[in-house]
């Protein structure tokens, strides 16, 4: 099995322990991600803040790369990034003006449809992990899963998963043996952006999904999102000067949970590089399955 990989900027700079993890995911499962050839930055929030041609445009010059490396699908792990490539499809789609002024500034025409997809989706539904591959026990984590703002809304864009109550990651975590709980708050929005400009408001938000966490029993949070990554892991000691609560709770790409399961070592899946210290929570490790 072998897909397009589009990491965006991300995954190349802050999130690059989840571009990692999904690697070695993949490397074990057998799965080959064949990275585009001199992709560009999707413009995530500041393009389309400040051009909307421009917005489409970077985009859809990726998906003109995939189809020119003769592939029809593309796996996107970024949530901003997901999101950036499926507005620009049902865009070009909805509005025949625009497409033609998208051609002419990538100076490529968009031919068949390029199918993008979610690592999500990959491990839900076209290569569920084995149980024989699962060679560590994590079922001692109580996890909740935040999906976050993008990746499902709007519905009619996206078309990814159920709208206001996602399962896939739920259900991907619980095919490798991770016990995850049931909470309101998965696509709630973290501040995504606005953590430089406006930040007590994302300090209020995060307080508000760790306290909700907390409330429910969770001991960890699985993410999909750099942004989301970023906010819960780095904002943890203001969410709690202003919530009075004691949170420390660590946030997981869900693709490292998934290589815990699968026997990888906690270096090679980046998870020395986040704020809040995943080593407490996972010390049983240390003695195997």
């Amino acid at each position: 099995m072998s897909y397009a990989y589009y990491p965006g900027c991300s995954l190349h700079s802050t999130a690059e322990e989840y571009d990692r993890s999904f690697r070695r995911v993949c490397t074990i499962l057998g799965i080959e991600l064949d990275e585009l050839k001199k992709w560009v930055c999707c413009g995530s929030t500041p393009a389309h803040a400040t051009s909307h041609l421009l917005s489409i445009a970077l985009p859809a010059h990726n998906l003109s790369i995939v189809e020119k490396s003769g592939r029809d699908e593309v796996v996107v792990p970024c949530a901003a990034c997901f999101s950036r490539f499926k507005f620009a499809q049902h865009e070009m789609e909805m509005d025949e003006e625009l497409s033609r002024q998208v051609s002419q500034v990538i100076g490529s025409s968009m031919g068949g449809k390029v199918n993008v997809i979610h690592p999500l989706e990959v491990f839900s539904t076209r290569a569920a992990i084995p149980r024989s591959k699962v060679v560590k026990d994590l079922s001692f984590l109580k996890v909740v899963c935040y999906y976050g703002c993008l990746l499902t809304r709007p519905p009619k864009v996206t078309n990814f998963d159920t709208c206001e109550y996602p399962m896939s990651m739920d259900n991907v975590l619980r095919s490798v043996g991770i016990h995850t709980l049931d909470w309101s708050y998965k696509t709630e929005c973290c501040g995504a952006s606005l953590a430089l400009t406006e930040t007590d408001i994302v300090v209020k938000l995060v307080g508000d999904l760790l306290a909700e966490a907390k409330r429910v029993g969770a001991d960890s949070i699985a993410v999909a999102c750099p942004l989301c990554h970023a906010n819960l892991d780095t904002r943890q000691p203001e969410a709690e000067a202003m919530t009075g609560e004691k949170f420390d709770i660590p946030v997981f790409y869900f693709t490292q949970l998934i290589g815990l399961a699968l026997g990888c070592e906690q270096k090679e899946l980046g998870l020395d590089k986040h704020i809040v210290d995943v080593e407490p929570h996972l010390s049983v490790l240390q003695g195997g399955v």
